[in-house]
């Protein structure tokens, strides 16, 4: 009796790879943007965990918002003994932020120890710490990182390496052109503390004064983002939950880049940005940052504060590549009146009443 072969034909077999083929390049978008969605979700958890964690802190201390607490004048010490008195807010901030992360993770001495850095607000990346320290005694905390953000999680994965070849923002030195160019960057204490940053800032407005009727507060300035500029007289922390006018509509936390619509990161003072944004009345929400209204810098009440994106080290490019000029409204991260104002939900408060110029473009 004759055998029949069972075996593929040729053509059947590239009929079976083509179907396989295809069934991929149709489930693997799919299963991306699946899995897009679930570090979305995450990150928004993160969000909450954060301001579930701040609701905890206001119970404990006050009402006060989470920053740091130790003030000029006072005496306060370091994990080695050694005692540290501050002349201003800045400063004393500087020594509560060295205190925290030396505390934390036993970097009191050696090569590997946690200096001290004052010639920078701590408040701008690091307010997270105070809360963190309050929640934990592990740093870096994951729940600080964003599932997006992969640079982070590496630092954090790696707190001793941000020597040469690490990574880390500026352990390279200052890139070229179209970066920001601040000599401080490179600098061992910058360094040592990128593995303790958050994907997820604080609003100037939260440690800051209101700006309001000549009050002494820091502005941003000109030529970066990342910087501002103020008397060392201002009065840093002290703010509360119910200064906050609109706490439905005010911005507390916001990611600085929209990770989930492009992986390569929007800035989000981008109009068509989405950044995961935490409120002051414990909701967390995904927001168009052109439904915002626009911000101010304190010092210039009569307009909105436009500004051009410049990038850190590492960092995601501007759209239209290194060098881009085209200024963007700050937005919730610059609110007008500060914890006065509101960013969502309602008007710009007091337009009229300011002389601001109700012709402004936002919209770029």
């Amino acid at each position: 009796m004759e055998r029949r072969n069972k075996a593929f034909t040729l053509i059947e077999l590239l009929v079976v790879i083509a179907i396989i083929a295809l069934l991929i390049g149709i489930l693997l978008p799919a299963l991306g943007q699946a899995r897009r969605s679930a570090n979305n979700v995450k990150s928004q958890a993160n969000l909450r965990s954060l301001n579930t964690g701040a609701a905890n802190y206001a119970s404990d201390n006050s009402d006060r918002i989470f920053s740091y607490t130790w003030r000029a004048g006072e005496t306060y010490y370091l994990p080695d003994g050694r005692p540290k008195k501050a002349n201003t807010d800045q400063d004393a901030a500087a020594y509560q932020n060295q205190e925290i992360l030396q505390r934390v993770t036993g970097r009191v001495s050696g090569i590997h120890k946690i200096q001290n850095y004052s010639a920078r607000l701590p408040h701008r990346r690091y307010s997270h710490l105070v809360l963190l320290d309050f929640l934990t005694d592990v740093q870096p905390e994951p729940i600080a990182a964003s599932p997006f953000d992969r640079n982070l999680i590496t630092w954090q994965e790696n707190p001793l390496e941000y020597e040469s070849g690490s990574g880390v923002p500026y352990a390279d030195g200052i890139p070229g052109p179209g970066y920001d160019q601040d000599t401080n960057w490179p600098t061992r204490p910058v360094l040592q503390r990128w593995p303790f940053a958050s994907t997820y800032q604080m609003v100037p407005a939260a440690w800051n004064t209101d700006g309001i009727a000549g009050a002494l507060t820091y502005n941003p300035v000109d030529t970066s983002p990342h910087l501002f500029t103020g008397s060392n007289a201002v009065p840093l922390g002290r703010r509360k939950f119910t200064q906050v006018a609109h706490p439905a509509g005010k911005v507390m936390m916001f990611e600085e880049f929209d990770r989930f619509q492009n992986s390569a990161g929007l800035y989000f003072a981008y109009p068509e940005s989405k950044c995961n944004l935490a409120f002051f009345d414990g909701s967390v929400r995904n927001l168009q940052t052109a439904d915002a209204n626009p911000g101010w810098n304190p010092s210039q009440p009569d307009q909105n504060w436009l500004q051009t994106y410049v990038p850190l080290d590492t960092f995601p490019l501007p759209k239209d590549g290194l060098g881009d000029g085209t200024e963007y409204c700050q937005r919730y991260r610059w609110t007008r009146f500060g914890l006065q104002g509101i960013d969502f939900g309602g008007e710009d408060i007091g337009r009229a009443q300011y002389g601001l110029d109700q012709d402004v473009d936002c919209t770029q």
